[in-house]
C-alpha cells in the first residue's frame, strides 16, 4: 500500500498517509494517460477558424468579359478561387474538436497520474485546509515549507472558497475539489497537494 508524508497546515509534517493502492499504486499506463491528454486539449480548442468562399467574398458581381469572342478563357466573375483575392475552396470552417474516450480509459488515466505522482514522490497530503479570510501569502507560506512553490495544484474534499480566493494570486497555482481534477491538472503541476479527506474521497470513487 503506497505512503505520502502528511503534513498540517503550518507546513510540518505529523505522520504518514496510507492510500488505496487500487489508485494510487498502480503501474501508470502512458499510452492511455497520452490519449487522454490529447482529448482534453482537443476540447480546449475554440475551433473559430473561417475563411471566406466565393460566395461570401465582396465584389465580383459582373462577369469580367464577355463569354466568346475575346481569346481569353471563361470567366463568371474575379471572386472565384484561381483569382487574387477571390474565394478559397475547402478551407477550415466552425467546427467542434471535442471527442470522448470510454469512461473506464478515462478512470485508469487519472489513476495512472495519481499513481505516477506517488511514484516521483511529487504527491503530498495535508490534513485540512481551511482559511477564515483570504490570504495569498498563508498559501505562499503553505506552499514554500512544502517545497512546492514553483507549481502546485492543491486538492480539496470540497469547494474552500478562501482558499480558492487565496491562490488565485499565483500563476502557477490551482486548487480544485476531487470532483473536477483532470489528467491535464495532474500532468501540468508539479506538485500535487491533496487534503486527507480528498484523498479517502478519491480512492472511493476511482478504486
Amino acid at each position: 500500500m503506497p505512503k505520502v508524508a502528511l503534513f498540517n497546515q503550518s507546513g510540518s509534517k505529523v505522520g504518514d498517509l496510507d492510500l488505496n493502492d487500487a489508485v494510487f499504486g498502480i503501474e501508470p499506463n502512458t499510452h492511455v494517460l497520452h490519449e487522454t491528454v490529447l482529448m482534453q486539449q482537443a476540447s480546449k480548442r475554440q475551433g473559430t477558424h473561417k475563411v471566406k468562399t466565393r460566395g461570401e467574398v465582396s465584389g465580383g458581381g459582373r462577369k469580367p468579359w464577355r463569354q466568346k469572342g475575346t481569346g481569353r478563357a471563361r470567366q463568371g466573375t474575379i471572386r472565384a478561387p484561381q483569382w487574387v483575392g477571390g474565394g478559397t475552396v475547402f478551407g477550415p470552417t466552425p467546427r467542434s474538436y471535442s471527442y470522448k474516450l470510454p469512461k473506464k480509459v478515462r478512470r485508469l488515466a487519472l489513476r495512472s497520474a495519481y499513481s505516477s505522482k506517488v511514484q516521483e514522490e511529487n504527491l503530498y497530503a495535508v490534513e485540512e485546509l481551511s482559511m477564515d479570510a483570504p490570504k495569498t501569502k498563508e498559501v505562499v507560506n503553505f506552499l514554500k515549507a512544502l517545497d512546492a512553490n514553483e507549481s502546485a495544484l492543491i486538492i480539496t474534499a470540497q469547494k474552500e472558497e478562501n482558499v480558492v480566493l487565496s491562490s488565485n494570486n499565483l500563476p502557477k497555482v490551482e486548487t480544485v475539489t476531487f470532483d473536477q481534477v483532470s489528467v491535464l491538472d495532474l500532468l501540468t503541476h508539479d506538485k500535487v497537494i491533496v487534503t486527507k479527506d480528498a484523498a479517502e474521497k478519491v480512492g472511493e470513487v476511482l478504486s
